[in-house]
């Protein structure tokens, strides 16, 4: 992940598909289409000389008890909405419910 800072502003880059996803994965889950987006906020410290262990953020406004956190797989063959933006996608029994406008998409009765 490339990562520029100017001023105020930092772009993230992703350089592979994994990175690609997974910053689209974030993304999808800093914006809510209804409320307002969520802002990341440093917890603890990043010292690369003292650890290995990489920068840490939380999302505030989401909670982790939120579904947000939580892989849920469907049980059967099922479509899925976005209660925000109305997107409809049709699962496989065993594939994980997608995040769409910030929150976990539902299941259509």
């Amino acid at each position: 992940m490339q990562i520029d800072i100017t001023k105020s502003r930092v772009v993230l880059t992703p350089e592979n598909e994994s990175e690609k996803a997974k910053l689209t994965a974030l993304w999808k889950i800093m914006i809510d289409c209804v409320k307002d987006t969520r802002k990341l906020v440093p917890i603890g410290e990043y010292v690369p000389a003292k650890s290995n262990q990489g920068a840490s953020f939380h999302i505030e406004g989401l909670e982790p008890q939120d579904n947000s956190f939580v892989e849920v797989k469907t049980a059967e063959d099922c479509q899925v909405y976005c209660n925000t933006c109305n997107k409809l996608l049709a699962l496989k029994a065993g594939e994980v419910i997608p995040m769409c406008c910030g929150k976990m998409m539902g299941i259509v009765d």
